[in-house]
């Protein structure tokens, strides 16, 4: 499997547009564009294999299913993950003969986008830096009172620091990436101790994402009662993510009629003390 330039600037192109946060009111770009999980059916359409990029996505997007970025502090970039890692991926397990819905599968594809997305990390930076000199132009512009000139700070000039970091980056490194895989397969074959060590650590690494989200959303011990019944549920029952999602929106919906019994409850008993308080 190869990528051919065209591929490699399409690849390019939708990496630039996934940098941006706020493009589409932030219903396209960063937000939804530069996940894996959206990445992945973007790179299967470009590349031609639809199956293998949704389930290389889904695969890096449990590593960083809750990764945030505060204060603009990363530790990762998903659209490094999402256009440079996913299209290498497909590329190495085509090349491995590896089925991307195996668990070798899977740890290869996560090991390839935990190193892009370190990798990310000085892209992400390199466009923030280069758009503080957009940002001085800007002052500069309101200080003088060329208003006019704001548009082009704004709307144009970004699209420089996009090209630098994120269209040339993606392009080069999408098209002769495939190069590279060809070389780590000569180097590190399969039954070697290289590649089983890459395996084993691909494997545990789902666990870093659902470990921060676990840390997120369980706030008392109680709190892990639901959470280990789901993967209960699905183990028992051997149900996929659809059905889990059928089953835990009826118990979202039951807990949500119950508490809102409750404030009902609530408000009607404290009505009640008012016309006691009145008589």
């Amino acid at each position: 499997m190869t990528i051919s330039w065209f591929q490699a600037a399409i690849l390019g192109l939708f990496a630039c547009l996934a940098s941006m946060p706020g493009l589409g009111g932030t219903s396209i770009g960063n937000y939804t564009l530069g996940r894996p999980l959206i990445g992945g059916l973007v790179c299967g359409l470009i590349l031609g294999d639809v199956a293998t990029g949704v389930l290389v996505g889904i695969a890096m997007q449990v590593v960083y299913i809750a990764l945030v970025t505060p204060g603009g502090t990363v530790s990762a970039d998903v659209r490094a993950v999402s256009y440079i890692g996913i299209p290498l991926a497909m590329v190495a397990l085509k090349s491995y003969g590896l089925d991307a819905s195996s668990a070798e599968g899977a740890a290869l594809a996560t090991s390839f986008g935990t190193m892009v997305g370190t990798l990310g990390t000085v892209l992400f930076y390199g466009t923030a830096t280069m758009n503080l000199v957009w940002q001085h132009i800007g002052w500069t512009a309101v200080e003088k009172g060329d208003y006019h000139k704001l548009y082009a700070v704004d709307m144009i000039l970004p699209w420089i620091s996009h090209i630098c970091f994120s269209f040339i980056p993606t392009l080069l490194m999408c098209h002769m990436g495939a190069d590279v895989v060809e070389i780590i397969k000569t180097s590190l074959p399969m039954d070697g101790l290289a590649m089983k060590t890459l395996f084993t650590v691909g494997s545990l690494l789902p666990c870093v994402g659902i470990a921060i989200l676990l840390k997120q959303i369980a706030q008392k011990p109680i709190d892990f009662v639901p959470y280990l019944f789901g993967f209960t549920l699905a183990a028992s029952m051997h149900i996929n993510l659809v059905s889990a999602t059928v089953v835990a929106a009826m118990f979202a919906l039951i807990n949500y009629n119950i508490k809102m019994l409750s404030f009902k409850r609530t408000a009607s008993a404290g009505a009640d003390d008012d016309d006691e308080e009145d008589i």
